[in-house]
């Protein structure tokens, strides 16, 4: 039997109906309400990925002891210290700290 869909009302910003609105105008979504549905569904979808992370995270501390604010913090700096630049090169610039931080090089045309 395939499942009829129901119509309901509810209360929504000006600003989401007039993007909604410029999606169906643009061709991105057959009508409102199919734009409305997608959005329902990627939200669906999302909080059932955090639910599942959050009993990973959970099942991990079970095993391995709470993660630290300061782990966290350490992986951030290892992650950043890892990562590969895409553009441009690696600078440092100073901070509010006076630690170096370091960023991607401006790149610069040639005329």
């Amino acid at each position: 039997m395939i499942e009829r869909k129901r119509r309901i009302t509810v209360t929504v910003d000006p600003e989401l109906v007039e993007a909604g609105d410029r999606a169906v105008a643009s061709g991105l979504a057959d009508s409102l309400s199919a734009w409305v549905s997608a959005a329902l569904v990627d939200r669906a979808l999302l909080d059932q990925q955090l639910a599942q992370l959050g009993e990973s995270i959970a099942e991990f501390e079970a095993e391995f002891g709470e993660i630290t604010p300061e782990e966290i913090l350490q992986q951030r700096r290892a992650d950043r210290q890892d990562a590969v630049v895409v553009r441009g090169e690696r600078i440092s610039v100073p901070t509010r700290s006076g630690m170096p931080k370091t960023k991607p090089a401006a790149k610069t045309r040639s005329a």
